[in-house]
């Protein structure tokens, strides 16, 4: 594979070529060149267009792909096809497939059915066994079989004997536990965030008590344990402010926002769209607004896509039934941009995507220099474009987003001596 990327601007805080706007030649999958007035060679593909932007590749800490199980609604090739449309050359794969990934043989199962992929897929191991809440799982074995992280997904650890035990645990070999923040009791039945959106429709809300309360409790574990800690989908202003004075105190704690919760909020319900139905629900202004502050003075470290698919049985139903979640892997960059624009700096953003996410998973950073691997995306942040449905590639079409008109383009995507390109 050679490709030669002409007059685009990286965008890495960690290089000191940040900001120039050069030529990039990649031969075999390397780097092989980086400067001005690069030529292209025989049977070298060109990439050169308006306003282009270069970034390490993009890694998203929340992908859901049913498979094994339920790949009537994705299966892993289709989840990384929709990852590569989005921009990303690596995702972390939810556990709670059916069965639930909480043994070596369902990290090899994954690791095996995504070899030689443009995007890496990595596993994340369930954190109790089944995602029950009442066992750990073999976290050891899983590590070693290549998990990179442990997870009971949405499933929020409700036992704190286990989740003391896990933070424990895992310290003896630097495995990272994951928790979604949400207590089962004050959210059980929730549809939406509650208050006046929730009243005005009839529909039992959310509290957000539910996500703050287990958002503290597990800062305090952190600390009890002296362990570290990834708190997941946060999502309200109080767990901001929560999180931020656990990183003054100095505590290991990290934390994700789901993208769509940077742009939508509750309003958006009024009309009883169940494609806007997720987990944790869409909340108020004000926390969209925090959660934003939060990614722009370094309390959330990481943006997620929470691409989560689900059959249109399971969306076209009456809302109190309806399933939670929606597809954001190809549309969580614009999502995240148009939230962003003018109010957080488009290298932070990207380091949202890219340094941070692996950082927390103890991954190696790509870095774009002479002589390293390609792992790149190749982007234009101003470039508008509407989502239709024939240009989704997951199997699933729960979003709300479809007709809607998205600014920031992926234009292609380079790592593991491949290339997908979307600019044609």
């Amino acid at each position: 594979m050679n490709v030669l990327i002409k007059s685009a601007k990286i965008v890495d805080k960690l290089s000191k070529l940040n900001g120039k706007i050069v030529d990039i030649l990649i031969q075999n999958g390397s780097i092989k060149q980086i400067g001005k007035g690069i030529s292209a060679q025989k049977n070298c593909t060109e990439i050169n267009a308006k306003n282009l932007h270069v970034s390490a590749g993009w890694f998203d800490m929340r992908a859901n792909f049913c498979d094994p199980g339920n790949e009537y609604k994705e299966d892993l090739t289709t989840g990384l096809e929709a990852a590569a449309k989005g921009g990303f050359t690596g995702v972390l794969v939810m556990p709670d497939t059916q069965p639930v990934n909480d043994g070596k043989s369902g990290i090899e199962y994954v690791l095996n059915n995504t070899k030689n992929n443009l995007v890496d897929a990595l596993p994340a191991g369930s954190l109790s066994h089944n995602c029950e809440g009442k066992e750990i799982a073999e976290l050891y074995d899983m590590h070693s079989a290549g998990a990179v992280a442990f997870t009971d997904n949405k499933k929020s650890v409700g036992s704190v004997g286990l989740l003391n035990r896990a933070l424990l645990y895992s310290q003896s070999f630097n495995g990272l536990i994951m928790n979604f923040p949400s207590s089962g009791e004050l959210s059980k039945g929730g549809q939406i965030n509650e208050g006046a959106i929730s009243t005005q429709l009839g529909l039992k809300g959310i509290p957000s008590l539910a996500e703050e309360l287990i958002v503290s409790r597990d800062i305090f574990l952190a600390e009890y344990c002296n362990a570290r800690i990834h708190l997941t989908n946060i999502s309200t202003k109080q767990s901001v402010k929560l999180i931020k004075d656990a990183k003054k105190k100095g505590l290991n704690i990290t934390a994700d926002v789901n993208s769509y919760h940077l742009l939508l909020n509750e309003d958006e319900l009024i009309g009883f769209d169940t494609n806007f139905k997720v987990n944790p629900p869409l909340r108020t202004k004000e926390d969209s607004k925090a959660l934003i502050a939060g990614l722009k003075d370094g309390t959330i470290d990481a943006i997620c896509s929470d691409h989560t698919p689900e059959d249109i049985e399971e969306k076209q139903c009456e809302f109190d039934h309806a399933a939670f979640g929606m597809v954001n892997l190809q549309t969580s960059f614009a999502l995240a941009n148009m939230a962003t624009s003018n109010k957080l700096e488009l290298g932070d953003l990207i380091s949202k995507l890219t340094t941070n996410p692996r950082k927390i998973l103890g991954l190696e950073n790509p870095s774009i220099a002479e002589g390293e691997i390609a792992n790149l995306t190749v982007f234009n942040p101003t470039q508008e474009w509407t989502l239709e449905k024939e240009q989704v590639v997951s199997k699933s079409y729960n979003t709300p987003l479809l007709g809607k008109t998205l600014t920031g383009a992926v234009l292609a995507v380079i790592n593991n001596n491949t290339i997908k390109r979307f600019d044609s």
